[in-house]
């Protein structure tokens, strides 16, 4: 029973209405953006048209979205970037996730007998790593942006400070998690109107985040080392937690090399550790690339077999393998080479699903021969009118995070700290397991899924993908991307299809109610899969750049956001 919970908690985050029809994608001859929000689609339109790059339009979207989807993503949370830059072909990798406080403790939700305090990674300031989203955005648009900085804050300020017709999911979000919001004053004058809920439909507006938003745009370090850094400092203090102003002052944003492999002549790039994204999507695409998945068929039960049975031992591996290269040796090229692949896919039964119990993850001695080396949540795609590109996802965590609002900024703060394994084999928020590699430790980036990913073909841009999800992102974009390239479906399509998810523990084959045939169902469930069905999940959004050069992009129609060109 508390493993089918753990699995309901995908469904419960993620309480998205059923696929009716494929949805047609937006073109576009010049630039695109693609985002969770129309108004924040609308907000990196606004720096493209105003001269701006795929730079400038990525920061205004990722602030905006902060604003209007607090409970997925906000500027006291942190994520992952991918930009690909046209005129060196290159690909660069942007770490701007949250990091463990330095008084964080490997023990510090257990209890003096040695069990998990329940939901203490979850719920208030105990929760809450060290964000980076404002200095990822500000690092990246110093680098690269061409239009001012306050320029790019300005659209999230305005929506701030005029606020927005409130949208179902933000309503739906709210109730779901008002037991623990209603706990934090803080939360509850900036989420209620005097203690009452707002109705849907209703303009919502956030006054205390207009402000903070308008002293970053003045200047981007009080983050970290001014007013604001002060304020969250206090309050942490002042409620049991552990960020301290050191912590701030101390955080930077890490460049890492992105991960990238070889897939049907296109090169697949995502992200590195400490997200475990790129290194599983990788495994996955590798795991299933040699089979002619063409003549199948899209959906064909053998293909489908062969997609969930790689997704097991991908989600062994990074159980035991993959955290923070910064504190734990990750052997991520050894997971992701063809030679790692084929021995690994001589275990798979093409015929019957292999208990979880039965899979486990790679044998140590293997990694070494082949070569080693030392969850609510929201993505965005852009690409602009010279073909530069951004794929950036970042969150809070579960919904509305830590539930918990620094003083008086307005600055809604992440539960980051639950996606470290808090005890071994203890699950998290989407019932993943972890070991020693991604135990708790001082300054320590938590393991992620978060998966942007950007594909080119030679010096040409192709694709730039991803989504939220927690623990199914990694095999959204994996189905997303195989729908694309593999079976040639548009934009709209690949995003719309019905999706699958298997991430080892616990032994659940989870599939979409709506689109899976009920006989090729059935042919799952006679191999051996316990299937578990959920109404929908994932909000992935896509950027097709066409033979012709044409952009092609689509926003899931799960969520409620949009692709937008000129």
């Amino acid at each position: 029973m508390k493993q089918l919970l753990l699995l309901a908690t995908i469904a419960l985050l993620y309480p998205l209405q059923a696929i009716a029809t494929t949805l047609e994608p937006t073109k576009s001859d010049r630039a695109m953006v693609v985002s969770a929000h129309p108004l924040a689609s609308e907000a990196g339109i606004e720096m493209l048209q105003a001269g701006g790059n795929a730079i400038d339009a990525a920061v205004a979207t990722t602030l905006a979205i902060s604003v209007v989807e607090p409970f997925s993503a906000s500027i006291g949370g942190g994520g992952f970037l991918l930009v690909y830059l046209t005129e060196t072909n290159e690909i660069l990798a942007l770490d701007f996730r949250e990091r463990a406080p330095q008084l964080a403790t490997r023990e510090m939700y257990l209890d003096e007998s040695g069990e998990v305090i329940g939901r203490s990674s979850l719920d208030g300031y105990l929760a809450v790593g060290v964000p980076g989203t404002i200095a990822g955005l500000a690092e990246i648009h110093q680098r690269y942006g061409e239009l001012p900085w306050e320029t790019v804050v300005e659209p999230a300020i305005a929506i701030a400070e005029d606020g927005f017709p409130l949208h179902q999911r933000f309503v739906d979000a709210i109730d779901r998690r008002w037991d623990i919001l209603s706990q934090d004053p803080a939360a509850v004058e900036v989420f209620t109107r005097n203690g009452e809920f707002y109705q849907l439909g209703e303009i919502f507006t956030q006054p205390e985040l207009a402000a903070t938003l308008r002293e970053i745009a003045a200047d981007p370090d009080s983050f970290y080392t001014g007013e604001i850094a002060d304020a969250i400092a206090t309050d942490m203090a002042a409620n049991g937690g552990l960020v301290t102003r050191e912590d701030l002052e101390n955080y930077r944003p890490i460049w890492r090399d992105p991960l990238c492999g070889d897939f049907r002549e296109l090169r697949v790039c995502s992200m590195p550790p400490p997200s475990s994204g790129g290194v599983h999507l990788l495994q996955i695409v590798n795991l299933v690339g040699e089979f002619d998945l063409e003549s199948w068929g899209w959906h064909h039960p053998d293909a489908l077999h062969l997609l969930i049975e790689s997704m097991r031992v991908a989600y062994a591996d990074r159980a035991e393998y993959l955290g923070d290269p910064d504190f734990v040796e990750v052997p991520v090229e050894a997971l992701t080479s063809m030679e790692y692949a084929r021995e690994r896919r001589q275990e798979i039964d093409r015929d019957r699903a292999t208990p979880s119990s039965e899979v486990f993850p790679a044998d140590p001695e293997l990694l070494q021969r082949l070569g080693t080396e030392s969850t609510e949540t929201s993505h965005l795609n852009v690409v602009d009118r010279d073909r530069n590109a951004v794929s950036l996802t970042f969150t809070v965590n579960g919904g509305f995070g830590a539930a918990v609002v620094a003083g008086n900024t307005g600055i809604l703060l992440n539960n980051e700290m639950d996606d470290f394994a808090i005890a071994p084999g203890v699950p998290n928020l989407y019932g993943l397991v972890g070991g020693e590699a991604n135990a708790i430790a001082p300054g320590k980036t938590p393991l992620s899924s978060m998966s942007p990913t950007i594909v080119t073909d030679g010096d040409r841009l192709r694709i730039a993908i991803g989504s939220p999800g927690g623990s199914t992102i990694i095999t959204t974009v994996v189905q997303v991307l195989l729908n694309l390239i593999v079976y040639e479906m548009d934009a709209g399509a690949a995003i719309s299809a019905p999706r699958l998810h298997h991430q080892w523990q616990p032994d659940r084959l989870i599939l979409e109610r709506w689109g899976f045939d009920v006989l090729i169902v059935e042919n799952l469930r006679d191999r051996g899969h316990e299937i578990v069905t959920w109404g929908g999940w994932g909000n992935a959004n896509a950027i097709v750049v066409l033979p012709d050069g044409t952009l092609e992009g689509a926003a899931d129609p799960r969520g409620e956001g949009e692709a937008i060109g000129f």
